[in-house]
């Protein structure tokens, strides 16, 4: 039975941010067709959509530290007295 490699969803801010951009100037040079400004568009949402969600992660992940920090820091104070 063949193992499944894990596929990496996290989404990669800075690739997908750079790649934002870079579709950006693209299209505000207008020099693209129609039709290759409304794919770049598409293209453009769904990286949009990508570094949104990383960035919800990302506090997430934030809100989880200072929670157990602070949990940490109350348990340490509980010591000392």
């Amino acid at each position: 039975m063949a193992k499944k490699t894990p596929t990496n969803k996290t989404p990669n801010f800075e690739k997908a941010l750079s790649e934002l951009e870079s579709l950006v100037d693209d299209m505000e040079q207008g020099h693209l067709s129609l039709e290759e400004s409304l794919k770049r568009f598409e293209k453009g949402i769904a990286l949009s959509t990508e570094c949104q969600q990383a960035l919800q992660n990302a506090e997430l992940k934030i809100k989880q530290l200072v929670e157990k920090n602070g949990k940490l820091l109350e348990q340490d104070i509980d010591l000392e007295t």
